[in-house]
């Protein structure tokens, strides 16, 4: 079940950067906020169940609170690099949280990586280096995108985290509660600078509200249910699966080219994420 959440879980946030390009020129801080609104409101009703159980209160309120906080980092800052850089890179780097996961594993002694685990993450590496290589630092503008889409990537490392070591958690419940303290974050920030709180159009909207029915809904809140299951680090490597289904359809959708290096690093990441869904305790 847990392999089964991850896959679909990941081929729903796979979608995410394909359907945000399609919200231009909307704001990326307006863009991310308004779809975890969505999200949040859509939600509410898993929350306000949860509190009156007292599902809701206490250490999961807070631990809820502050994965928003992240949450608001990671989407924020990955949105806005898809405006600087290609949707290869970014979701590249924005999927580079195993490695930094495994790393505070390591230093932390929470969850170590298995020997298999380790050995996919390096494979992964390989295979991530391989999609956004050609990308990474080709111009000043290329490099502040790949700059905002690690800070992306740390940011959800520490959702992770956070998640995981609530331990059994009203899964629902969690995600409204994160969804909507995220929200607020980012759009009181580009309300603060002075950004208009709309989208650009109607169909900008409509995107929007995909991008919160389908990778938000469904995809992270796959993951964070398998999160009662099994550690981040191995949440995370699943994710290294993204930026394969995301390249594909920004070939297919937007008309983004696809080298020859782009397809084997696909071709390695997808190997990569097959061995650590098969290693997983």
């Amino acid at each position: 079940r847990v392999a089964l959440a991850l896959i679909l879980g990941v081929l729903a946030i796979s979608l995410a950067a394909p359907i945000f390009r399609r919200t231009f020129p909307t704001h990326p801080l307006v863009a991310s906020g308004l779809r975890l609104a969505i999200a949040a409101l859509a939600m509410s009703p898993l929350a306000w169940r949860a509190r009156r159980r007292g599902l809701l209160a206490g250490p999961v309120l807070r631990g809820a609170a502050l994965a928003g906080a992240l949450y608001g980092l990671h989407f924020g800052s990955w949105v806005w690099s898809l405006a600087f850089t290609s949707v290869a890179a970014s979701v590249t780097l924005v999927t580079a949280t195993p490695l930094l996961l495994a790393a505070w594993a390591w230093i932390s002694g929470r969850d170590r990586p298995s020997g298999d685990l380790l050995g996919a993450l390096a494979l992964a590496a390989v295979g991530v280096t391989l999609i956004g290589g050609a990308d990474l630092g080709a111009s000043p503008t290329a490099l502040l995108g790949d700059a905002l889409a690690l800070v992306g990537s740390a940011a959800m490392g520490g959702y992770l985290v956070v998640g995981r070591r609530l331990g059994p958690i009203d899964v629902g419940a969690f995600s409204a509660v994160a969804c909507g303290v995220g929200a607020v974050l980012l759009l009181g920030t580009a309300a603060a600078l002075g950004i208009p709180l709309r989208p650009a159009s109607l169909e900008a909207l409509g995107w929007i509200a995909a991008a919160a029915a389908l990778p938000q809904m469904v995809g992270h809140t796959l993951l964070t249910w398998s999160l009662r299951h099994t550690t981040p680090t191995a949440v995370a490597m699943a994710t290294v699966g993204e930026p394969v289904g995301a390249t594909a359809l920004a070939w297919v959708w937007l008309g983004d080219a696809v080298g020859a290096t782009t397809v084997l690093g696909c071709g390695v990441t997808l190997c990569a994420v097959v061995w650590a869904l098969r290693a997983r305790r």
